[in-house]
């Protein structure tokens, strides 16, 4: 079932999965998209052509019989939910339901609401983000759910729902407009989690478009409350005050939903502590704590670990935290583990490219969602110097991996500069690209290589997660100082870090690429690849800590154990 589109979709289900494994009384609520999701097919020159994928929701979801519908644009919209419950290690089922407009007695133009992930303009944007706010408020409430504590809103997207939360106090109150009581009830109810460092990631729209939306709304605020009044120019980011949402229209005001999520929040967090400090740049005033994000370690750790940690470990699926005693995993077997991870993923390569990779080799792996910031091609800037390092500390090979956005032109450039760099380097350093990274191809990169490569441009990557499933199978990162690694980082124990630290007053200072590259060729020379080859036992308690310290950790278990400590029981 495709239901993500990169990593904070894979983030969204490890997070419902642990609070399965965790049994926490939670609900996930989504758009259910029948359309956008693509089967990646690369050209020799590595050019990137995309076909849809077309799946059906009844064979993976149950349609569930109630009903709730969202007005839009005058237009009675009706909405259906199909259930999908997500089972813990103790049998507990978290139930996760997609919201789905594709009903016969909608409009056409409603009934693609729920149609495609990323698809339309804004305006098209906005509408689902109604149906994913309010509708979604308002099918919880038809399903049952009145008695809901906390309203955890991941990125701005969902930031509506706090629109029908502040509607639903008015109207127990026996008011139509928004008072300042009811904002702060609101506000002791919602959660939010911003995932992203880039302001194109945070949601804008003309206040014009709110106001077409929701014709007949435009008293919904009581501006006349000073507080309410105050809320609504954070909203906006304006300097004034507006006598009524017409003429905030009419000025040119945007929405930003971010900043709504930000007002009507009780705890806000960043996903890395270094993502945290960023996000507080980014939004001045703020009161912006930090979760450093996981990842759902019974997911992520390869069969041939998972047996290992059943074996020694026997508690480790239940309690994440007790992989800490990987440090007494007899090394030998960790290898083994390790080599039978590896054959897995060079047997992928051999079935999907003909190519034969060795399996003594050390295997470099990036596999992650192909845009600029991300510098897929870093490691490929200097070619005589792999060639080099190649000769002189020992053989190595590439294996990467990645989506581009069907949109993202540079993104697509950077697969075709790595298949540049294929064809120059294959007699001296193999590289490979494989197709149609999803997440059973990044499940078996993350665990067969020998290293796992992090380039991100800083301070850009907010958190970054394919290292720590690295990590869960032994294998250690090689990245910049950026997101978790900042916290997961301890040189030549779990890893080693490309370049300075930033967390400093130049912090700002743009990326140098030749000199970050340089770096990442010194570490693999004269630290990695002699490490790998001839003193074998080092590497190895470099594996075992990458799982005793960093999977132990880095882990949806603990993470969700933060929120409900810090944001669900404020």
């Amino acid at each position: 079932m495709p239901s993500y589109s990169g990593g904070l979709g894979v983030l969204a289900g490890d997070t419902i999965r642990a609070a399965a494994d965790l049994r926490l009384p939670m609900v996930a609520v989504s758009l259910l998209y029948r359309k956008g999701y693509f089967t990646q097919r690369l050209a020799e020159d590595g050019s990137q052509t995309e076909e849809p994928v077309e799946w059906r929701a009844e064979d993976f979801l149950t349609e569930e019989p109630a009903r709730a519908s969202v007005t839009i644009e005058g237009r009675r919209v009706e909405l259906r939910c199909w259930r999908y419950s997500a089972k813990g290690v103790r049998g507990f089922e978290v139930p996760i339901y997609f919201l789905d407009a594709d009903l016969p007695g909608n409009a056409e133009v409603d009934r693609n609401l729920t149609g495609a992930l990323y698809g339309g303009d804004s305006f098209y944007r906005l509408c689902q983000e109604v149906v994913l706010g309010i509708g979604g408020v308002r099918m919880l409430g038809a399903l049952g759910y009145n008695d809901l504590t906390r309203y955890h809103m991941n990125e701005g997207h969902a930031a509506l729902l706090s629109l029908q939360l502040l509607y639903d106090e008015a109207m127990k109150a026996g008011r139509a407009s928004i008072r300042s009581e009811d904002i702060e009830k609101v506000r002791g109810k919602c959660v939010f989690t911003t995932h992203t460092p880039v302001p194109a990631g945070h949601d804008h729209f003309p206040m014009e478009y709110l106001t077409r939306v929701f014709p007949g709304q435009t008293e919904f605020l009581d501006l006349k409350d000073a507080p309410t009044a105050d809320l609504l120019k954070r909203v906006l980011q304006a300097e004034q005050n507006f006598p009524d949402l017409q003429e905030a229209a009419r000025s040119g005001a945007a929405l930003n939903l971010t900043q709504l999520a930000l007002s009507l929040s009780t705890y806000v967090n960043g996903v890395a502590k270094q993502h945290g400090e960023t996000s507080r740049q980014m939004f001045p005033g703020a009161a912006i704590e930090a979760i450093t994000n996981g990842v759902h370690a019974g997911t992520w750790t390869s069969p041939p670990f998972q047996q290992l940690f059943d074996r020694y470990i026997p508690s480790w699926r239940e309690d994440n935290y007790s992989l800490r005693s990987a440090l007494g995993l007899p090394p030998e077997e960790v290898w083994a583990a390790h080599l039978i991870a590896k054959f897995d993923l060079l047997e992928t390569v051999r079935k999907k490219t003909g190519l034969k990779f060795d399996p003594e080799a050390f295997t470099i792996g990036f596999a992650r969602r192909a845009t600029g910031y991300k510098r897929a091609d870093l490691i490929l800037s200097d070619l005589d110097r792999l060639r080099e390092i190649a000769k002189n500390a020992g053989h190595f090979q590439i294996i990467y991996a990645g989506k581009a956005h069907p949109n993202d032109g540079g993104g697509k450039d950077i697969i075709r500069r790595i298949f540049h760099a294929k064809k120059a380097l294959r007699k001296t350093v193999p590289v490979v690209f494989l197709d149609d990274y999803n997440l059973e191809l990044g499940g078996k990169i993350t665990s067969g290589v020998d290293l796992w490569l992090n380039t991100p441009q800083f301070p850009l990557e907010a958190s970054g997660t394919s290292g720590m499933k690295a990590a869960l199978n032994g294998v250690p990162s090689l990245s910049i100082l950026d997101g978790w690694w900042v916290e997961g980082h301890i040189e030549g124990v779990t890893g080693w870090c490309i370049g300075e630290s930033r967390r400093t007053a130049a912090g700002n200072t743009p990326a140098d690429n030749t000199a970050e590259a340089e770096s990442l060729y010194t570490k693999l020379e004269s630290v990695i690849l002699p490490m790998y080859y001839t003193e074998r036992a080092k590497f190895l308690a470099v594996m075992q800590h990458s799982i005793a310290i960093n999977g132990s950790f880095f882990n949806t278990q603990r993470m969700v154990q933060q929120y409900i400590t810090d944001a669900y029981l404020r």
